[in-house]
């Protein structure tokens, strides 16, 4: 068993606690992702860590939680820099682990990983961020068609690469679509091709939503009513906000705040994306697939939805925690 920390990870189903309890069950490495770079992560006992699979508010509850735990103090700009990606393998593992481990103020840290493949640590508290895979797919294609050519040559060409490089993206969106939502990149995976599963990344977090150190925010909810996801998610981390201060903490959050001081909080963008952070920050919005995904491309959607996840994961994916109590439970 590889252990880290001051609490070994639960890496065996009932390791630490009666009854089933998450494990890694899967390696994920790829040109993007290595999940073994966790084994060099240490948990402190007030440690957060957001997981979302990628376009459905990893950025947005980064700045949620970055605005709840310098509250009152001065808020870094540098976001990737107070809140890293482990699991991203370009940047040095060690690098990363050096600063984090010199980080004073609580640590909330991100990651892209399915459970079956991060550690789970019982003292960690755990946001996981989903969306609608029909969104999340308009939201890549965005991302994924802006790639700058120099940065597929990061992604294929820096040393340990596992598996094959990524692709050039389709030029053609329906293309892209057909393959994101038929194919997986890992053998384990149905759906998320060229990347990782979109769908299985929040299966897997699903299947322990029962324990209460893994809270469920829904992209959804956060444009319903951010302010009262705020006021959630900060309850759940123990963090005291006056209700009156919620809306600063909104106002720092909100969409168009965000696109405006993009480049600021990530002055790499540019680097990666054609129009630099006005790509990552696109648009904000749901429903831009409706007029664009063809009625054989919506069936391939949902027999994929309903071999990968639950029908009330499904109905969660589709409409958030507002839906109908009979549409998600």
């Amino acid at each position: 068993m590889i252990t880290s920390g001051t609490v070994n990870p639960v890496w065996n189903v009932g390791d630490a606690m009666a009854g089933p309890m998450p494990q890694v069950t899967h390696t994920y490495q790829n040109h993007h992702l290595d999940s073994t770079r966790w084994r060099l992560y240490k948990p402190r006992d007030d440690d957060i860590i957001i997981s979302t699979a990628y376009k459905s508010g990893t950025t947005w509850m980064q700045g949620i939680v970055l605005n709840l735990v310098f509250f009152g103090k001065e808020v870094p700009i540098l976001l990737h820099e107070v809140s890293p990606w482990i699991d991203v393998r370009w940047r040095p593992v060690e690098e990363i682990i050096a600063k984090i481990e010199a980080q004073k103020h609580r640590r909330f840290l991100k990651s892209h990983l399915a459970l079956d493949g991060l550690p789970y640590y019982p003292q960690v508290k755990y946001i996981v961020v989903g969306r609608d895979a029909r969104d999340v797919a308009m939201s890549l294609w965005n991302h994924y068609s802006n790639y700058k050519e120099k940065v597929y040559r990061r992604f294929n060409e820096s040393p340990g690469l596992v598996g094959n490089p990524l692709p050039r993206c389709p030029r053609d969106i329906h293309e892209f679509f057909h393959d994101w939502i038929t194919r997986g990149w890992f053998e384990w995976e149905l759906e998320g091709y060229p990347f990782w599963g979109n769908l299985h990344h929040t299966r897997t977090w699903w299947e322990f939503r029962h324990l209460d150190n893994i809270l469920f925010v829904h992209y959804n909810d956060l444009l319903a009513d951010v302010k009262g996801e705020i006021a959630r998610v900060a309850k759940y981390l123990g963090i005291e906000v006056p209700r009156e201060a919620v809306s600063s903490v909104a106002d720092a959050v909100s969409f168009s705040t965000m696109k405006q001081i993009a480049d600021r909080m990530d002055p790499g963008a540019w680097k990666i994306w054609e129009d630099g952070g006005s790509t990552f920050f696109f648009k904000g919005t749901n429903g831009r697939w409706k007029g664009v995904l063809s009625e054989h491309e919506a069936e391939l959607y949902r027999k994929t939805l309903s071999r990968v996840v639950p029908p009330d994961c499904a109905r969660w994916l589709e409409h958030g925690r507002f839906a109908k109590k009979e549409e998600t439970h």
